[in-house]
C-alpha cells in the first residue's frame, strides 16, 4: 500500500531523511541518528532476534535528517540471493561495529542529490503485532514477523534548494551546449555506505528534466 504525504496539507513536515543505517547497540548510535528501538505497539524492534532462542545479537534501524547534500528516496528489502535493484545500494554493515547488518534479508536504499529530489522519505517505523495499514505509510517487507514502513512525500521547493540552482544558471557564462544541467555519476559501492543515484534534475524555471 502506498500513500504519500501532501506538503500543501502538511506544512509542518520534518526535514527529509538523508541516510539510513543499522546499529548493533542502542548505546552506540552515531551522533545525529534516530534509532527505531520500539515497534508502534511498544515491542522490541530488534531485527535480528530469534523467536525460539534468546540471542545476545541485536540489530536496529536508524536514520538521520542531518545530511544536507542528499536524501533517501526509496527503500526495499530483498532476499540474500536476489539481484540488487537498479539505483539501490545495500546496507551491509552496522554503523557502530561494522558487523553484518542483517542475516535473513538485505536492506537496500536509494539516495539522490537533494536539489534534484522529488519524492523523499520522512519517517521510518517498525510494526509488530498490528498489521493494519498505516495512513501515508508504505510497507517494504517483513523481518522476524515485524513489518517495516516508511512515509514519503513531495519535497517542497523551499527544502530542495532551487534558488541556488537558479543563481548558478544566471551567472553561468558557458555556451548552451556546455551549460546544460548534467547528472553526477557515482560508482556503485558495496560497503555499508551507499552511493547517490540518478534522479530527475530541476531546471531554472522549476520544471523537471527526465
Amino acid at each position: 500500500m502506498s500513500d504519500t504525504l501532501d506538503p500543501s496539507r502538511s506544512p509542518d513536515l520534518p526535514e527529509p531523511i538523508g541516510s539510513v543505517g543499522v546499529v548493533a547497540s542502542l548505546h552506540k548510535v552515531p551522533d545525529g541518528y534516530q534509532v527505531v528501538a520500539q515497534t508502534t505497539d511498544g515491542g522490541d524492534a530488534d531485527l535480528w532476534k530469534d523467536g525460539l532462542f534468546k540471542s545476545k545479537v541485536t540489530r536496529y534501524l536508524c536514520f538521520t535528517r542531518k545530511n544536507q547534500d542528499s536524501v533517501v528516496v526509496d527503500m526495499k528489502f530483498i532476499d540474500l540471493r536476489d539481484a540488487m535493484p537498479m539505483g539501490f545500494t545495500p546496507v551491509l554493515e552496522t554503523l557502530d561495529t561494522k558487523e553484518p547488518a542483517l542475516r535473513k534479508r538485505r536492506l537496500c536504499v536509494k539516495v539522490c542529490p537533494r536539489a534534484s529530489a522529488q519524492t523523499v522519505l520522512y519517517d521510518i517505523q517498525v510494526m509488530g503485532r498490528s498489521k493494519l495499514p498505516r495512513t501515508h505509510y508504505t510497507c517494504i517487507g517483513e523481518v522476524n514477523n515485524m513489518s517495516i514502513w516508511y512515509s514519503a512525500g513531495d519535497l517542497p521547493p523551499t527544502q530542495r534548494g532551487l534558488p541556488s540552482v537558479t543563481n548558478k544558471t544566471k551567472t553561468s557564462t558557458a555556451s548552451p551546449a556546455t551549460s546544460a544541467a548534467t547528472r553526477p555519476h557515482f560508482e556503485h559501492q558495496t560497503s555499508g555506505s551507499y552511493a547517490l543515484s540518478v534522479c530527475p534534475l530541476a531546471r531554472a524555471d522549476g520544471t523537471w528534466e527526465r
